[in-house]
């Protein structure tokens, strides 16, 4: 086939150039409905990037606020160059655009999307929720900081990098807002959308939204994050939806009997459904749930309970105080030390150590205990494909609790007989 046939075949083989001259692809790590995303290492450094290679094949359709696929891309880089610069935010390392092709070049982050990661643990501890919800109302207060609301945030569109940081992703939805500004159209994903969202495609008279959609967002993930299925979900969508306009959620599963108060708190004060009494991002960094730091405690009741007298005092404290001012007594050095090895051992082991299990609950309500609760989320998971809400007309520990059918026993049995 001659160059110039070639040429009219494939129109973007001189505008793509520039992509594949300066990267090599290797394989693909996630597809869209017009995009793929792909491993890919820069020739020049050798350092590896994620390409979101985006089809504009077919852009005669709009996407979203009337935009094209092309238009909507656009818009989306350059809010992310708008928000470039914080920790916590994806980096756009470069752009190539053609005729039927746009190259966006992002940092790579190996651990994939913080969805995953979650269907992989079924929950998260309270410690790691904090950890991961600190730095998502950071990103967001840089995000809010630069008159930009991202209408789309759910754990899909966290990414998570080696160190397990997150990066907030997909800005497709995000827009730019004036002073004041208010919007109206219906976007993001239902399951996230904030009460005014839903008013303002319901009502001619309802006043728009604004930044608060992305704090009730925060909300929803938060919830989700702690007990691994979100607060509205619903296999009717109507049902979720009517929940979500009334706020219609609750702390009662057993998920969240381990759970402490200041969490719940916070949630509750993300999810309210007027936004203008919703909690703002600085008053939630500023919430307790956030406040844990050891040294601002006062520590002399503990002193107090933990005095020679006190039962609490550990064998190896008494033996440490015993020792003090005597002379060296090497059997008695011998057994501290002894002791020091077997705690330290224990300390080591304790995060694999099994909680007590009780046979009695386990016969009649398996999901109340903790451990078998994370298997039987697991097990759902991998049945379902996606979190089931536990709610009174559902029960996930009937997992485990299928028992032979009598009839096809019988006629097993029968069948041998003969």
């Amino acid at each position: 086939m001659a160059k110039e046939e070639l040429e009219d075949l494939l129109p973007d083989v001189d505008a793509a150039k520039g992509f594949y001259a300066k990267y090599e692809p290797k394989e693909i790590l996630g597809r869209g409905i017009s995009s793929t995303v792909r491993r890919c290492i820069e020739k020049e450094t050798g350092l590896e990037f994620a390409a979101k290679i985006i089809d504009l094949s077919n852009d005669s359709h709009e996407v979203a606020d009337g935009k094209t696929m092309l238009e909507a891309t656009l818009g989306e880089v350059n809010i992310l160059r708008m928000v470039a610069g914080h920790p916590y935010i994806i980096e756009l390392h470069d752009v190539f655009e053609s005729n039927t092709f746009v190259f966006l070049v992002f940092e790579l982050c190996r651990n994939g999307e913080l969805f995953d990661y979650l269907t992989s643990v079924v929950a998260l501890s309270e410690k790691k929720t904090r950890y991961i919800m600190r730095q998502l109302f950071e990103a967001l207060q840089h995000v809010h900081g630069k008159s930009i609301v991202h209408r789309d945030l759910k754990p899909e569109n966290i990414l998570l990098d080696d160190n397990l940081n997150i990066k907030l992703t997909d800005f497709g939805f995000a827009r730019h807002l004036k002073t004041g500004e208010k919007l109206f159209d219906l976007c993001g994903t239902p399951g996230y959308l904030a009460p005014e969202v839903l008013k303002s495609n319901m009502y001619e008279t309802a006043e728009g939204y604004s930044y608060e959609v992305d704090i009730w967002a925060c909300g929803v993930i938060m919830y989700t994050l702690l007990v691994g299925c979100p607060p509205f979900w619903h296999r009717k969508q109507m049902v979720m939806l009517r929940n979500i306009m009334e706020g219609k959620y609750s702390f009662t599963s057993p998920e969240w009997a381990d759970i402490t108060e200041p969490p719940k708190d916070l949630i509750r004060k993300l999810l309210v459904v007027d936004p203008k009494q919703r909690i703002t991002i600085k008053e939630a960094l500023e919430h307790p749930f956030f406040q844990v730091l050891l040294w601002d405690q006062d520590m002399a009741p503990l002193k107090r309970s933990l005095s020679t007298s006190s039962r609490r005092m550990s064998r190896i404290s008494q033996i440490a105080l015993e020792m003090k001012g005597r002379a060296f007594d090497a059997r008695r050095m011998f057994q501290f030390g002894i002791l020091c090895v077997r705690a330290a051992v224990r300390i080591r082991r304790l995060r694999f150590t099994p909680e007590p299990l009780s046979i009695g609950v386990a016969k009649i309500d398996p999901y109340r205990i903790k451990i078998l609760r994370k298997v039987i989320d697991a097990c759902a998971f991998r049945v379902y494909g996606h979190w089931v809400k536990k709610g009174e007309g559902q029960n996930r520990a009937a997992l485990f609790e299928n028992t032979p059918k009598t009839e096809l026993k019988q006629i097993y049995v029968s069948n041998l007989s003969r």
